[in-house]
C-alpha cells in the first residue's frame, strides 16, 4: 500500500511537472486525455490536458492532473491524498472508514485504469483518492 500526494491544475499540469522535476529530479510520465479509453467525450481543447501525469524523484513521488475549474480547487485547496492498495476489501474498508462524516465525491466504481476507484472528503476537508491497483 503506497500513499501519494496528488496535485489538481486547471490547464498547467504540464508545466508544474516541469518544474517540480527541475526542482527534485526524476522522471516524468504523461497521459493525456486525447490519448485516454475516454478521449472521445472529451473536448477539443481539453484533449491535450494531462489525465495523469506522475514524478517519481530522487525525494518521492507526487501525480498532477488538470481538472475543469469547478473541479480544481484553488491553489492550496488542490491537494488530494491518493491511497493505492492491491487488496479489493481493504479498498473497501479505508473508503468506508475515511468517508465516515465527510463527503462522497466519486463513489468506488470501476474506471479505464482500476477495477475500483472513488473520491472523498473526510469529516475534516481533507479530500482523498483510493484506488485499487490490478494485479499481475
Amino acid at each position: 500500500m503506497s500513499l501519494t500526494p496528488n496535485l489538481v491544475f486547471t490547464g498547467n499540469a504540464e508545466e508544474a511537472l516541469e518544474h517540480y522535476r527541475d526542482a527534485l529530479g526524476g522522471d516524468l510520465q504523461i497521459m493525456r486525455f486525447g490519448e485516454s479509453p475516454e478521449a472521445a467525450a472529451v473536448s477539443p481543447e481539453w484533449r491535450n490536458k494531462v489525465i495523469y501525469g506522475s514524478l517519481r524523484s530522487p525525494t518521492g513521488a507526487v501525480n498532477v492532473m488538470d481538472a475543469p475549474p469547478d473541479r480544481a480547487g484553488t491553489p492550496g485547496d488542490n491537494i488530494l491524498l491518493g491511497i493505492e492498495t492491491e487488496n479489493d476489501s481493504l479498498v473497501d474498508e479505508i473508503f468506508a472508514k475515511l468517508s465516515a462524516g465527510g463527503t462522497v465525491i466519486m463513489p468506488l466504481g470501476k474506471t479505464f485504469f482500476s477495477p475500483k476507484f472513488g473520491m472523498l472528503a473526510d469529516k475534516f476537508g481533507i479530500k482523498w483518492m483510493v484506488n485499487l491497483t490490478a494485479t499481475a
